[in-house]
């Protein structure tokens, strides 16, 4: 049976004409009825699912979970199903789902039609699938060279991350978690709802995207040279073998501070 896609993918971007030639190519071999508009940004995305939604079955969106990210509040008020292109540079999101790096793979998962019911986080009013975090990450982002993003993928995060470190300072924060109250002095708060966040870091060792629950942890550094602990343990989830970082779990969390401070949601 023939099904109806709306196809969302930039042709503007770096190798985009190329990738949206090739995912038509084998959507159509996979018998789908595309339907494809120019994409220009991805705060146009919600406007196009809405325009189009009476008219598709499912929505394929090719891009990284920046692009993901903006559309998440759109893919719940039209609970249309999502079929992901991982085009992005860390495609956290994708690979929490065991999506690979294959436009080929990808179109063949999404052609195959099994569907996958996940958890989404909630924050300020603001849906999230990968991670919300607060402090030294936010710092990073903000700081991040799109055209060094570009040419480094992974490797620019870290490179950011040492800029920015010795301008950031600790600060506290009450973390309200299933009914316990805990105050912090900290670089971080991270709080995933998915597995990976950052280019293919877990949250948790066992952190699952359909577990019902967040993972929390906390960077509470004394000394500027403990960060360095980290290169060992983020990238395997073993952050919480550190003495200095506090990791918790549950359902809903609450995260006060003195002052404001900016929240990152999938990287934006």
């Amino acid at each position: 049976m023939t099904k109806r896609a709306l196809l969302l993918i930039n042709r503007h971007s770096r190798k985009g004409k190329e990738n949206f030639a090739q995912t038509v190519d084998l959507l159509n071999h996979w018998d789908f009825e595309i339907i494809s508009v120019p994409l220009k940004k991805v705060e146009d995305i919600p406007f196009l699912m809405e325009k189009y939604r009476s008219n598709i079955d499912l929505v394929i969106v090719g891009g990284g979970d920046g692009t993901l990210n903006a559309m998440v509040d759109v893919l719940v008020e039209t609970q249309l199903p999502l079929g992901i292109i991982p085009l992005g540079t860390a495609n956290d999101l994708a690979r929490t789902l065991g999506i690979p790096n294959s436009i080929a793979e990808a179109c063949r998962i999404i052609a195959e039609g099994n569907l996958k019911y996940i958890d989404l986080g909630w924050v300020n009013n603001k849906y999230f699938f990968n991670v919300a975090s607060l402090g030294l990450s936010v710092k990073i982002t903000q700081k991040l060279n799109k055209g060094l993003k570009r040419r480094l993928g992974i490797l620019a995060y870290a490179w950011t991350a040492l800029q920015v470190l010795s301008k950031t300072r600790p600060f506290t924060a009450m973390i309200g978690i299933d009914g316990q109250n805990i105050k912090v002095k900290t670089l971080q708060i991270a709080i995933g709802n998915g597995r990976y966040y950052g280019g293919g870091m877990p949250i948790a060792h066992d952190a699952q995207i359909d577990d019902q629950r967040l993972d929390l942890y906390s960077l509470e550094i004394e000394h500027w040279w403990q960060i360095f602990q980290l290169l060992w343990t983020l990238p395997r989830g073993q952050q919480g073998l550190l003495s200095w970082v506090r990791t918790l779990k549950g359902k809903e969390i609450q995260i006060q501070t003195r002052k404001p401070h900016s929240i990152n949601t999938d990287g934006e």
